[in-house]
């Protein structure tokens, strides 16, 4: 993959993810825009931050937030560190320059399951994007499809990524959302700025892939979480597939034909199509 110069030289990527910095996603992300020519940075969370949304919240000992620097297989020359912090508190940090000159861009991923529906409000690495959002720079979510719903925990977010093994990370196709998510920039970068783009990829070959939609948000995500036993101080859930029938035009239809899929989404802003009849609600104390 060659370098193109005049989108490419001086723009600055920080790839960052919620699946943890050992995870395999971020290591063939790194690898496609190191060689793509990008100015590539990753800083991602030294654990797993799944189903962390946007929150900020970080391990401090005597003041500091722990930064280590990691070594990438495959990735050589691409500066990369493991933060104990979530996700969108890496992006804050990143923004401030903690880890070299602040980022033009924020791509986040890949992440062990499917982000799509109404499940990216929960989801860590859609959460990073967003925050890049509001802070004016546009952002890449990138997501690959490799698990059934069943698999998901409630912690998850609503992505099926816990029952993975180690030894089976590799044999997923990493590299085709990798190649997608690159071949996905000159477009991004001809959005407005704040443009977060939430991609999902099915778990194939580049070649076996149908194609790429635009589509909507589903209104729900993939699973669904439920109460399985409620007792004495505690609450046990269970989650399993959305049982709700896909709807034609949304993400996860597409996702379910084996279309790659992408949503352009924002950062929350204030809904200009409500008007609140402010002079109706009483400010005085009220004596009882």
């Amino acid at each position: 993959m060659t370098a193109n110069p005049g989108t490419q030289r001086n723009l600055r990527i920080l790839i960052t993810n919620d699946d943890g910095i050992e995870a395999p996603g971020i290591r063939w992300l790194a690898r496609a825009f190191g060689h793509a020519g990008y100015d590539t940075v990753v800083a991602a969370p030294l654990s797993e931050s799944s189903g962390s949304s946007a929150s900020m919240t970080a391990v401090v000992h005597d003041g500091k937030i722990v930064s280590e620097p990691h070594d990438l297989a495959g990735a050589k020359g691409v500066p990369a560190y493991g933060v104990a912090a979530s996700p969108a508190y890496i992006v804050l940090l990143a923004l401030r320059e903690a880890f070299g000159p602040p980022p033009d861009l924020v791509v986040s991923g890949i992440n062990r399951g499917a982000n799509a529906g109404a499940a990216v409000v929960h989801s860590g690495t859609v959460g990073a994007t967003l925050t890049a959002s509001h802070a004016g720079l546009r952002g890449l979510a990138v997501s690959l499809d490799v698990l059934t719903p069943a698999q998901a925990t409630a912690a998850s977010g609503g992505a099926a990524l816990d029952a993975i093994h180690k030894a089976d990370e590799e044999k997923h196709h990493w590299a085709s959302g990798a190649e997608l998510a690159v071949r996905m920039m000159p477009s991004l970068m001809h959005t407005p700025p704040g443009t977060v783009y939430n991609l999902n990829v099915p778990d194939l070959h580049l070649d076996g892939i149908r194609g790429l939609k635009q589509a909507s948000l589903a209104r729900f995500g993939q699973v669904q979480m439920s109460i399985a036993e409620a007792g004495d101080g505690f609450v046990r859930t269970a989650v399993q597939a959305a049982e709700e029938e896909l709807d034609p035009g949304t993400d996860l239809a597409a996702l379910a034909d084996n279309f790659a899929v992408v949503t352009p989404i924002r950062a929350p802003h204030e809904d200009t199509r409500v008007r609140i009849n402010v002079d109706a609600i009483r400010l005085q104390s009220r004596t009882i």
